[in-house]
């Protein structure tokens, strides 16, 4: 990016950064993508490139969030794309849905977790799981940015073991009784309602939709974050929380509700990943063939060409594994233990093609005149969320042999 001229902010006036990004698809992947995915890469690329890249690196220096985008991401078609369009979504197939996750976290990983928190793991269980009321009654909205929403699955004690959850709902009359509290949420402080987990009377995992302005419910934010900080996080605090009966999501109980929860969102992840990676490596690529040392583009070097042709080998290597993921989701074939591979070889990936960058770029790879800084610091947040990359790791393993390594 470089310097193109001053834009208003929330705190006065910032640097506006030119968006120079190419696509890159060294093995000609877009043959294999249909005009609606094309359609929808490009739409989302251009409001990145309008609305995210001029300004996220000044939110992301105050560890603010540009919630104004809430209403931008719904008006792109970012929340629930794959859902029924009945229902006010984008009616898309996964690939869409992978491919717009990908493009926003090529601007950059809080906004992304903006939309996958809003679609995967809000709007899609209360759609998977709710009645229909439920769906009539909140879809839509959150479709189009007039509800926001959150996830409470991880607790302060229950990380990677979320069946630990001491959260809980006990009946009384038309309600339940909800005390607990949840850590490490996504949009929690601005959210209109929360998905949130709890264990009723017989120790049963069920989940149940809470609004804002129930008596008892607080969504203090998290300070300090060196990683997602253009992404607003909080806790949720539920003290006698009283939450009628008609807002249990019926048709799920156990930890299937959330862990389906999380396979969609760690779908997404392992298709964002890829964007970050390949900002990355625009910026290196582009600086390589500009910066010049000892009379020469330092892209002339040779081990600067192995940096470079490494990180376009990874990339590619994750476009075909989240395209293959895809088309399975798709075809409802996409297992599990099979989105826990894509999401960690792919995360994994664009944490280390954002190291590389950052090497080419040199000294000013630490600044925030190129996004290098940024990704690695979000992709280190992304590589322990949705599911730990040791936790995803082991996942494989019990699939490859059939023994539970977390018991």
């Amino acid at each position: 990016m470089q310097d193109t001229g001053n834009l208003s902010g929330a705190n006065g006036t910032i640097t506006a950064k030119e968006d120079r990004f190419q696509g890159h698809d060294y093995y000609n992947i877009d043959e294999l993508l249909n005009d609606d995915h094309l359609l929808a890469r490009d739409s989302v690329r251009t409001w990145v490139k309008q609305e995210v890249s001029p300004i996220i690196e000044d939110y992301s220096n105050r560890a603010e969030c540009p919630t104004h985008l809430f209403k931008g991401l719904a008006e792109i078609g970012a929340f629930g794309p794959s859902l029924p369009a009945e229902y006010g979504c984008g009616g898309m197939d996964e690939i869409a849905y992978g491919i717009i996750m990908q493009e926003l976290e090529r601007g950059d990983s809080g906004i992304r977790s903006m939309a996958s928190v809003q679609g995967s793991l809000v709007m899609y269980p209360i759609y998977k799981f709710g009645s229909e009321e439920q769906r009539r009654k909140y879809l839509p909205k959150l479709a189009n940015g007039e509800l926001i929403g959150c996830f409470g699955l991880t607790e302060p004690d229950h990380g990677s073991n979320p069946g630990g959850m001491i959260t809980n709902i006990k009946e009384d009359g038309d309600h339940y009784i909800l005390n607990g509290s949840k850590m490490w949420i996504t949009n929690s402080p601005v959210a209109d309602i929360a998905v949130v987990w709890a264990k009723d009377e017989e120790g049963v995992i069920r989940g149940v939709i809470v609004e804002k302005d129930m008596p008892g419910f607080s969504a203090p934010e998290i300070h300090g974050k060196w990683s997602l900080r253009a992404s607003i996080t909080g806790e949720l605090v539920f003290e006698d929380v009283r939450v009628p009966k008609s807002n249990l999501l019926p048709n799920v109980k156990g930890l299937k509700g959330p862990l389906t929860c999380l396979s969609k969102a760690r779908y997404g992840i392992a298709w964002g990943a890829i964007g970050a990676a390949m900002d990355c490596y625009d910026s290196a690529l582009r600086y390589s063939l500009e910066r010049e040392q000892f009379g020469k583009p330092i892209g002339q070097f040779q081990l600067t060409q192995k940096k470079l042709a490494e990180m376009i080998t990874e990339i590619t290597k994750a476009q075909l594994l989240a395209w293959r993921l895809g088309t399975l989701a798709n075809e409802g074939k996409a297992t599990p233990a099979q989105i826990s591979m894509a999401k960690r070889n792919n995360v994994h990936m664009a944490l280390e093609i954002a190291r590389e960058a950052r090497q080419i770029h040199g000294g000013m790879g630490i600044t925030n005149e190129y996004p290098i800084m940024r990704h690695m610091m979000n992709l280190e947040t992304v590589l322990t969320y949705e599911g730990t990359h040791d936790i995803h790791l082991l996942i494989t393993g019990m699939d490859v042999t059939g023994l539970n390594a977390f018991k």
